[in-house]
């Protein structure tokens, strides 16, 4: 039986996400391990989401082209178009209408973030600076993996 993809941080899934990570902290990017991905991997993406958010799923980091044989990647990725040190990874813009990671920041109450990570078959023809409908849509039928790590913050 194949081992499921598998994606560990600086804190348990379903647990409380360090300040640092936060926006009222550093509002870096959280180090990220990612483990069993599937040897016919070409590349890896990640999606940072809040679907407590007022107005539905609201993005706060896409990155894609990552390639699939990168174990780790470490925390505070720059909020550029590419991401150094991952070769060639891309990085969009999330909803705050910003290239790279912004950490949690809810209005109020306790807000769940989702880090998923998707294992595909090839790299992504699409332009930094895409959106969550871009990549998605750019990624239909070539996703192998997918696995989530959740995480909460409260103000």
């Amino acid at each position: 039986m194949e081992e499921d993809l598998v994606i560990k941080s600086a804190f348990e899934d379903g647990g409380y996400i360090p300040e640092e990570y936060t926006a009222d902290g550093r509002d870096i990017s959280p180090p990220l391990i990612i483990e069993n991905v599937l040897p016919e991997a070409k590349t890896l993406t990640i999606i940072v989401d809040d679907p407590d958010a007022p107005g539905g799923a609201f993005t706060h980091w896409l990155i894609w082209n990552i390639p699939a044989d990168v174990k780790e990647i470490s925390k505070n990725i720059e909020k550029k178009e590419k991401a150094k040190g991952l070769n060639g990874a891309l990085q969009g813009k999330n909803d705050f209408n910003n290239l790279g990671y912004m950490g949690p920041a809810p209005p109020s109450g306790v807000h769940t973030y989702r880090f998923y990570v998707y294992a595909l078959d090839d790299e992504l023809d699409l332009k930094a600076g895409a959106d969550k409908e871009s990549l998605l849509n750019a990624m239909e039928g070539h996703v192998l993996q997918k696995a989530v790590l959740k995480g909460e913050y409260t103000r």
